[in-house]
């Protein structure tokens, strides 16, 4: 039998999508601060409608997207509040019921990169509260590696190199915050 043991805290991370992305970083940056603590690394434009056109429709052509990093590392558990807060501020933006911002949060491990979902699928774990988590990405051999369940975008290596940097930050925070 294994022994009980406390679970690594994560960096928290969300990809931010929009037709003028810069707009919606500005306009909801307070917003994520306020509730998640202060941004330490916000990605260049990372494309998104090349994988998809899936919300174009719903928020309008044009999509871009980046990935944003918290300073404070977070419990895992807290990905379903997260989520549902999320959810809340996209809401908040709401023109005639189409969204005009999408808010992914996930967290980075030092063995994974795991997203939060209001959608159940075969390779997703129930959290709480309606949400799921899916393991998107795995760090094996100095690297993430896609699933063949994974997401088109975080296939792609301008995501990869993106989310490798914010591992590397993480690792550094974890090492400080395991020294005290």
């Amino acid at each position: 039998m294994g022994k009980v043991k406390s679970p690594d805290l994560v960096n928290l991370v969300m990809f931010v999508f929009a037709p003028s992305i810069d707009y919606w970083i500005n306009e909801i940056r307070g917003e994520l601060e306020e509730h998640f603590g202060p941004i330490d690394y916000i990605s260049p434009d990372l494309e998104f409608e090349k994988y998809t056109y899936y919300y174009s429709l719903e928020m309008g052509y044009g999509i871009k997207g980046k990935l944003i990093s918290f300073e404070r590392l977070i419990h895992p558990s807290q990905l379903a509040d997260i989520k549902l807060t999320t959810n809340d501020i996209e809401d908040k933006y709401k023109v005639e019921g189409n969204r005009r911002v999408n808010i992914d949060p996930g967290y980075i491990h030092h063995t994974q990169f795991v997203l939060a979902s209001t959608k159940h699928w075969g390779n997703r774990i129930y959290l709480s509260k309606g949400i799921y988590a899916e393991i998107t990405l795995i760090y094996y051999r100095g690297s993430f590696k896609p699933w063949d369940f994974t997401y088109m975008n975080y296939r792609e290596e301008e995501y990869i190199k993106e989310l490798e940097k914010i591992r590397k930050m993480y690792v550094k925070k974890r090492r400080k915050f395991l020294k005290g």
